[in-house]
């Protein structure tokens, strides 16, 4: 049976509402109270799968000795496409009800299952390179509007190829990192001369961000297919943005310092395989873009994403924001081609963010600039709690999945709470 297939159960009990069924399979980095280094481990329902420990048994062979033991995913990533779909059938067998090699080996199942509550988990990837795009037609217009009027809303490129900019890949942070409220330049329009000092208009922004798990080469370009093989998976990401000291900064060059000091991702990768069955055609393109650009195949998703904001008063977080990320106007394939059109080298560990996912709808807005509209509608989210931006000791999740029948494929969290700037 295909890992995908809808009918397969495992041995291990996993609910219907979670994140980790055996049609999933995520990767990610874990340690335990073991003593042992971090080390790859896939999640299947309440439990970390170790892999170091299967292949120490011999039930696991990807053909080179230790990847599963370095405490990254770049050495199995760097292995490719056909490395990754055998061991994600392999995994799929070990884990079947109907498969007695794990699931009758108290031993092994002792060692290799370690219950989610016992682990902690890592930054799952060493990220070589970061890139941001502003690929959502629904925030840069509704970012258009706000700052240049309906009429100007899209700069003249922007429905001609993915906007984006190359950000900082030191600070890319495991989801459960806190972030330091960031300082900075700042100068509202009715001041004469810029302060230095904490960022008062602080937002979160909704993405995906694709996971790059193999090179490629300087000085060439990428097919639709050729790009499509690059992608090992997809993490919910979270790009924290600094409004006004981006607000100062951003002419002529675009975000600098207001986006450099954090950026979240979850801790589980989603693999391009497990997405398969949801994938969806991405909104008509008009202007068809050039032909380097074009698609010939369904390159979206459809992944439900929701984010939930917690202030520090309150028991449980307020949902602000559901979209999907179907409704992407630039796929992250053509997001890639483009990154290598001009002959930009990919490295393994390069990682993607898609740009602010926002939806057609009010409730669909994938950041705080959007839904309080530059902070002249504040949100309720619960008794005498407003927000326009975020304050010291919100915590903010973003959470998403696809739904199969009777099953989902989802990404776990990814979480951060605000630290009051030094």
């Amino acid at each position: 049976m295909h890992p995908n297939d809808p009918k397969l159960r495992s041995f291990i009990g996993v609910d219907a509402l979670s994140d980790f069924p055996i049609q999933n399979l995520p990767y990610g980095v874990f340690s335990a109270k073991d003593g042992l280094a971090p080390r790859v481990g896939v999640a299947i329902g309440n439990y970390v799968l170790d892999l170091w420990e299967l292949e120490q048994d011999g039930r696991l062979d990807v053909g080179e000795l230790g990847v599963f033991a370095a405490p990254m995913l770049n050495p199995f990533m760097s292995l490719g496409p056909k490395v990754w779909s055998r061991t994600r059938a392999r995994i799929s067998e070990l884990l079947r009800h109907d498969q007695p090699e794990l699931r009758d080996n108290p031993t092994l199942r002792e060692r290799a299952l370690v219950p989610m509550s016992n682990a902690k988990l890592h930054l799952p990837i060493t990220v070589a390179g970061y890139t941001d795009f502003y690929s959502s037609k629904e925030h840069a217009t509704n970012v258009g509007v706000m700052f240049r009027g309906k009429d100007n809303a899209l700069q003249p490129n922007w429905l001609h190829m993915p906007i984006g900019y190359n950000g900082r890949a030191s600070t890319v942070v495991v989801g459960g990192t806190r972030v330091r409220r960031p300082r900075g330049q700042l100068k509202p329009p009715s001041v004469e001369l810029p302060s230095f000092g904490p960022c008062k208009r602080l937002d979160f922004e909704l993405e995906m961000g694709v996971v790059i798990g193999q090179p490629s080469p300087m000085g060439e370009m990428l097919s639709e297919r050729q790009a499509e093989d690059l992608i090992f998976g997809f993490t919910l990401l979270n790009d924290w943005s600094a409004r006004d000291i981006q607000q100062w900064e951003y002419v002529p060059l675009g975000p600098f310092q207001a986006k450099a000091f954090a950026t979240s991702i979850s801790p589980w990768i989603v693999t391009r395989e497990a997405l398969e069955p949801f994938r969806v055609h991405g909104p008509v393109q008009d202007p068809t873009p050039l032909p380097y650009l074009q698609q010939k195949q369904p390159n979206n998703y459809d992944l439900h994403l929701d984010v939930g904001l917690r202030a520090a008063q309150m028991n449980e977080a307020a949902n602000i924001c559901r979209t999907n990320f179907k409704y992407m106007y630039w796929s992250s394939v053509q997001q890639l081609v483009h990154h290598a059109s001009s002959g930009c080298a990919m490295n393994v560990g390069d990682l993607l963010g898609s740009g602010t996912i926002s939806g057609p709808e009010k409730h669909q807005r994938g950041s705080l600039l959007e839904i309080s509209w530059n902070g002249t509608e504040p949100i309720e989210l619960a008794s005498d709690t407003r927000r326009t931006f975020l304050e010291d000791g919100d915590s903010l999740v973003m959470r998403g999945w696809c739904q199969g029948d009777g099953y989902r494929v989802g990404f776990g969290e990814v979480e951060g709470t605000i630290l009051p700037a030094t």
